[in-house]
This record gives C-alpha cells, structure tokens and sequence, in this order.
C-alpha cells in the first residue's frame, strides 16, 4: 500500500530469515550469544543482529542476504556510498514498475517443526 508514496516506504530486511544457530569451536551452540535465559541475545548477540539488519539496509531489493554468519567482525559493516548515499528501498533499487514478487512466500520452515522444536525444547530443559 505504500508502494506508490514518494516519502515512505516499506521493505522487508531479510537476514534473520536463513540464520543458524552460532556454534562453538566444539561444535556446541555458541551461548555467548544468550542471556542467560538461552532466549533472548546477550549484548554480543544483539551487536551481530545490529550489524546484519544495518547491511540489509543498505543491499538493494532482491539482492539481500538473508542470514547471519556470527563472525563477530566488524569489518563485515558495510557503509553508504556516494553512488548509492541512501537506504535501498523498492523504488530506488529499480523495482517500481518492476514484476518483483511482494505476495507472501511460503515459510521455509513449516509450522509444525517450530512447534515440535518448542515442545523438545520444554522436555530437555525440565530434565
């Protein structure tokens, strides 16, 4: 609905959409990135998600990654520049008029694996 406005739009920021879980040098999750509720990001998590989210800004429509690597590197930041001094948005990626896909995709994890991942989750930690 917004597709049309000179002064407002609004664009998906894909780079949570494939990450995985970070992992230690062993091979075990990483929970540095956790508070210690193993839910929510501790600040070094929230920093990678910071960082990925600015980068999604800054790709053109069409072209944006959609995972994380967790490198903790911040050189990885990307930065504006002169030919592009702007956040990409649908317009000024050349998508105005353009056949680009903006129905809804079907989610690439199906429902029921979240709930079964969920209820797994719940049994591990009551043991």
């Amino acid at each position: 609905r917004y597709e049309e406005r000179e002064d407002f739009a609004v664009v998906m920021q894909p780079f949570f959409r494939n990450t995985l879980l970070p992992l230690d040098s062993n091979g075990k999750p990483d929970l540095s990135f956790f508070a210690a509720d193993c839910f929510h990001f501790s600040v070094r998590g929230y920093a990678e998600m910071a960082m990925a989210l600015w980068n999604n800004m800054l790709e053109p429509a069409g072209e944006k990654q959609t995972y994380n690597n967790f490198t903790h590197d911040r050189s990885k930041l990307k930065c504006p520049n002169p030919e592009k001094p702007f956040l990409s948005t649908l317009r000024n990626s050349g998508f105005r008029n353009s056949d680009l896909n903006l129905e809804k995709t079907e989610p690439s994890v199906p429902y029921w694996a979240v709930i079964v991942a969920a209820v797994a989750g719940v049994l591990v930690g009551s043991l």
